[in-house]
């Protein structure tokens, strides 16, 4: 498969959820993500951290993963790949919430995470919690 094509949320494959009757997260942890700077064109590397509460699909791991690979050369903001892949994931899973999270590496000395967040209008209400830097849930805030 080439990565060179841009991600699209058509790329994300899905399947029947067979639980859609009951409220349960599902989190995603991919380590090894990368794209490039398009500033500097150097590449970038962080975790994605997708966690959703699924109603009717749920999203195909493998499909997933030749997903943010097509990122690996595309010239990125870390704000926009977050949203981006956020957006794509709603439109692919259509799920009740969704959160994804950016932890991207240090560059100069300076690390940086990006949090973006959906929930649907009839989801359930969640309880947030703190993220700790590992990319695993911690304390309620």
């Amino acid at each position: 498969m080439s990565t060179s094509a841009a991600p699209d949320a058509s790329q994300l494959e899905t399947f029947p959820n067979q639980y859609p009757q009951r409220h349960y997260t599902i989190e995603i942890v991919c380590p090894e993500f990368t794209s490039v700077c398009p500033r500097t064109g150097q590449p970038d590397f962080g975790t994605i951290i997708i966690t959703y509460v699924p109603r009717e699909k749920c999203v195909e791991l493998k499909s997933l993963k030749l997903y943010l690979q097509r990122y690996r050369n595309q010239g990125i903001f870390y704000e926009t790949v977050v949203n981006r892949i956020l957006d794509d994931f709603v439109r692919a899973c259509q799920p009740a919430v969704c959160e994804v999270v950016g932890e991207f590496n240090p560059r100069g000395g300076i690390t940086t995470t990006v949090t973006s967040t959906y929930e649907a209008s009839s989801a359930p209400s969640t309880s947030k919690r703190k993220r700790s830097r590992t990319g695993r849930r911690s304390t309620a805030r």
